[in-house]
């Protein structure tokens, strides 16, 4: 099973942007409707739709209320710190610093993306 969110976004192109330099993804589409974020592997990580959308039963319009309530995306890394240290020079809206969380065995810190989606960074240990 292969697991690949979608958010709805503002500006398609600038999130993408985003994303790519915080993660070191890339385009696989390109656009300003519709992205696709690729790893090295060619593997799409997370689809960016613009909000204005129509053809997603089921989806709602983020600007209605706060981005992504009730959910939080976690984004499993092999060196957290160097992405913290990545965002840190992004300027990206930092909600906390690296820490370790006993619960998942993982050193985690989350941020908001430029829509206000949090997104947790996690590394998990041994």
């Amino acid at each position: 099973m292969s697991f690949t969110p979608m958010l709805m976004v503002a500006d398609v192109a600038s999130s993408s942007t985003w994303y790519c330099e915080l993660f070191g993804l890339s385009s696989g589409h390109g656009g300003d409707e519709f992205e696709m974020l690729m790893n090295a592997d060619g593997q799409p990580e997370l689809f960016l739709h613009h909000q204005e959308f129509g053809e997603h039963p089921g989806m709602t319009d983020p600007r209605g209320g706060t981005p992504s309530r009730g959910v939080l995306f976690y984004f499993s890394v092999s060196d957290a710190q160097s992405i913290f240290e990545r965002a840190k020079t992004m300027d990206a809206d930092l909600i906390d610093e690296p820490h370790f969380n006993p619960n998942a065995r993982a050193i985690e810190f989350t941020l908001r993306d430029p829509d206000g989606y949090p997104i947790s960074i996690s590394q998990r240990e041994g």
